[in-house]
């Protein structure tokens, strides 16, 4: 099984994985009418809001809600920067990544022990 530390983790990865994909996966098929892109994205968020949910349910036993916020962020922007370089062909800029960088400090900061 799983540890219940790891846990939220692997499904909030998982969550936002089917949510980028609702998000932005249209963005290759422009030529598809927009109501059907938006039901088609309600299907796949679906299937994040399956993960999701659980993921914080679970999660909350471990870390607080901050973090399991600050955590689903950093998660959203990795898997991001992914989906944007392979399946949009779209690389990660110098400014994004200083960016990116500059939020992961936040969430050092929300995980810190308090000052």
């Amino acid at each position: 099984m799983i540890p219940q530390a790891l846990l939220p983790i692997v499904l909030l990865t998982m969550s936002n994985v089917f949510m980028t994909f609702a998000w932005y996966g249209h963005l290759k098929f422009t030529n598809k009418p927009l109501w059907l892109v938006v039901i088609v994205s309600w299907g796949i968020a679906f299937f994040e809001y399956c993960l999701a949910v659980p993921a914080n349910r679970y999660g909350v036993a471990v870390y607080s809600p901050a973090e399991l916020k600050t955590m689903q962020e950093v998660i959203t922007l990795s898997v991001f920067a992914i989906f944007s370089a392979t399946y949009l062909g779209e690389p990660l800029t110098l400014n994004q990544a200083v960016g990116f960088a500059f939020i992961a400090l936040g969430a050092f900061f929300v995980f810190k022990a308090p000052l």
